[in-house]
């Protein structure tokens, strides 16, 4: 008799049952360990969007003021912009406690941008004045790592005094409007520009369309009437100190040796150097107000390449 002839097991139908029990009860707990995951999860971006909201993650939790003098640290660093680390907001009340702290001697703005917003810049302008103005025996510097450039310089030139390496890029005082033109090419490939609109100029500067003079007449006079109020605010806060140059405001660059003599800026030195040899406080401490996860969570997924595309041809920056 072979094996295909042998009567079933005894017994086979409560095994497979209980094999089948077996397999659900595994599918079961699976499931659940699954489920208290997912929920552990959301708990988390709970608390963490609670945290956010209450300024549980912000830099200041669960830190003390510093008890000794000190040198006051904050730094600008990237670009300016109101969604940026180093927006008006975010560097505007790391400035305002570096400044109320009773035991801080300076205040020391280390600075390391290529410009931005011209908006924020003139509000960090204004505030860093109305901050001196407030607190007229607490100086505040500013010391350039490797670039202080357009809306960043806006910034520094309302400090005291600026510092800066020898090998530091310094100015770009100008505006730029960056667009682009693609009515040629939409006309090469067959593409018709629908573009409807009540109002003659609201398509204004649309880069579906040729750009029609009467549109870049008018950008230039906006974009030099902002040159003009970056132009005084930095007459304003250098003063004499300026020298007048051919080209000092025409957006050009120059490093930290050549900015020294043009009165871009007026000693060569670091954040240490300066804490040790000028304010006489060596101890540094460090007002910035750094991001929370959620905040660089947040800005990371909200960032994408179409959004920095629509930013850069849309809107005049300080860079």
């Amino acid at each position: 008799m072979n094996d295909e002839q042998l009567p079933p097991r005894e017994g086979w139908e409560r095994e497979l049952l209980a094999n089948l029990a077996m397999a659900q009860l595994k599918e079961t707990r699976a499931r659940r360990r699954w489920s208290i995951f997912f929920r552990l999860v959301w708990l988390g971006l709970i608390a963490l969007v609670i945290g956010h909201w209450m300024g549980w993650l912000g830099h200041d939790a669960g830190r003390s003021d510093p008890v000794g003098r000190h040198t006051a640290l904050v730094k600008l660093e990237g670009q300016i912009s109101d969604k940026s680390p180093a927006s008006f907001e975010k560097i505007g009340e790391a400035l305002r406690s570096a400044f109320k702290a009773t035991h801080s001697a300076a205040v020391v703005l280390s600075v390391n941008s290529p410009g931005g917003s011209p908006v924020q810049s003139a509000r960090l302008y204004a505030e860093i004045r109305r901050l001196r103005a407030q607190y007229p025996d607490k100086p505040l510097y500013v010391v350039v790592d490797e670039i202080c450039a357009s809306g960043c310089y806006y910034v520094a030139a309302a400090a005291d005094r600026i510092y800066a390496d020898p090998s530091s890029l310094i100015g770009s005082i100008g505006v730029i409007y960056q667009g682009i033109g693609a009515d040629k090419l939409m006309e090469k490939i067959g593409i018709d520009n629908r573009t409807i609109t009540a109002g003659d100029h609201k398509a204004f500067l649309d880069p579906l369309a040729p750009l029609k003079p009467e549109h870049k007449l008018h950008m230039e006079s906006v974009l030099a009437d902002v040159h003009q109020q970056f132009i005084k605010a930095v007459r304003e806060g250098r003063g004499s100190r300026l020298k007048e140059a051919p080209g000092l405001f025409s957006g050009l660059v120059w490093n930290g040796s050549q900015a020294l003599g043009l009165g871009l800026i007026d000693a060569h030195g670091s954040v240490d150097e300066l804490a040790r040899d000028v304010i006489k406080a060596e101890d540094v401490y460090d007002y910035t107000i750094e991001e929370s996860p959620f905040e660089r969570f947040a800005r990371r997924l909200g960032s994408s390449f179409g959004t920095a595309v629509i930013e850069a041809v849309s809107r005049p920056s300080y860079r």
